[in-house]
């Protein structure tokens, strides 16, 4: 059995017991897990290992990619600026960022855009690598494309462009580059978080390995594509192939310091599991005396915008989106409907509750597709806080 350190309050024994399982058969695996009840840790746990090739194991600041968590952290950042009153999510998002008008995108409002119904889900060219690098160029890019369907009529799953459009509207609409404003934000809570990875970081990050299931998934995927025609939502996810199906590879994609220490805002997020639980806790409760948002802006910004059926074929169930944040569904289960949270690729889940006052981090570097780790220690967190 994988070991298991760190700290757990009395009365979420059975939260650090699923964690402890979500070891078992991948003797390889690291991970992290964070959870806050109003304001307070009652679960602060790591173990296994950060980095497969050398066998170093995972430390209590071990910092990870978490991949689309960074777009629930993103969607924070843009409900602070809705307090204060700089951003209404009902104007159309050219009203702070005329550029974005372009081909008939005039009329998508902030809410729209940040719910995934902007219609740029993709880029209708192939990302070069010094393109994903540069955000500026990235929000230039998006800015000028026609979209792939009509605006604010449908959604698809905006998997990376999304964090160019929150980071643009955080830019715009703040008067702050998004990884500063990720920056300041991450210090208020107790800092261990980044969007640009840093170069002293960089050795402490853990390495990132896809499991059985994700490769199996992408070979699925492959096989039944059509070569004629344009599967979009594969190239939402590789930009046209600057990156690999599964986001990474052993020395490429999200495991390469240069991809890291790029300001990448719908996936490139670094943090440890205890700075992204303490983010979303502050959402809710007094957390280390910081309040990021208030009640009356959560309710707003957590209104649902977006659910069913997206634009591009896709399985049921499907999730739910309000302004950037994931809301509970089928598609992934929370603590219940004052849930909203964001997932990753390969098992990150983070989200916080209005209810129960929960700040929620699990963080791992082990990519699975078919993955109960987190599920399993949401439910036991549920059946506590019940």
């Amino acid at each position: 059995m994988t070991a298991v350190k760190g700290t757990v309050a009395p009365g979420y024994e059975r939260v650090g017991e699923a964690f402890a399982v979500a070891f078992d058969g991948l003797p390889e695996m690291g991970a992290a897990l964070a959870v806050r009840v109003d304001g307070r840790a009652v679960v602060d746990l790591w173990g296994g290992v950060a980095d497969g090739r050398t066998g170093r194991p995972w430390e209590r600041e071990t910092p990870s990619v978490v991949f689309s968590s960074t777009k629930g952290l993103m969607s924070i950042l843009v409900a602070r600026l809705v307090a204060s009153g700089r951003l209404d999510l009902d104007e159309p998002l050219s009203a702070i960022w005329p550029e974005f008008g372009a081909h008939g995108k005039h009329l998508v409002s902030v809410g729209d855009a940040l719910a995934h119904r902007a219609g740029v889900s993709a880029p209708r060219v192939s990302v070069s690598r010094e393109q994903l690098r540069d955000f500026d160029a990235m929000t230039t890019l998006l800015a000028a494309q026609e979209p792939l369907w009509e605006p604010g009529t449908a959604w698809a799953y905006h998997a990376l462009t999304h964090g160019w459009l929150s980071g643009e509207i955080v830019r715009r609409a703040g008067g702050t580059d998004p990884g500063e404003a990720f920056a300041e934000m991450a210090a208020s809570v107790g800092g261990g978080a980044w969007l640009g990875m840093p170069p002293e970081v960089a050795a402490s990050v853990a390495h990132l390995r896809v499991g059985p299931t994700l490769s199996a998934l992408v070979e699925r995927q492959r096989a039944s594509r059509d070569p004629s025609t344009i599967d979009w939502q594969e190239r939402a996810m590789t930009l046209g192939g600057v990156l690999p199906e599964t986001l990474v590879t052993d020395d490429d994609g999200f495991n390469a310091d240069d991809v890291r220490a790029a300001v990448i805002p719908g996936a490139g997020a670094i943090a440890t599991a205890r700075a992204v639980a303490a983010m979303w806790s502050a959402t809710v409760a007094d957390t280390d005396g910081v309040r990021l948002l208030d009640d009356d802006t959560v309710r707003i910004v957590t209104r649902e915008r977006t659910a069913g059926a997206p634009v591009f074929p896709a399985p049921a169930p499907w999730p739910r989106w309000a302004s950037g944040f994931q809301l509970d569904s089928d598609a992934r289960r929370f603590l219940g409907g004052s849930s909203f949270g964001h997932d990753g690729a390969g098992g990150q889940v983070a989200f916080a509750d209005r209810e129960s006052r929960v700040g929620f981090a699990f963080v791992t570097n082990w990519m699975e597709a078919v993955d109960p780790r987190a599920t399993r220690i949401v439910d036991a967190l549920r059946a506590v806080v019940a």
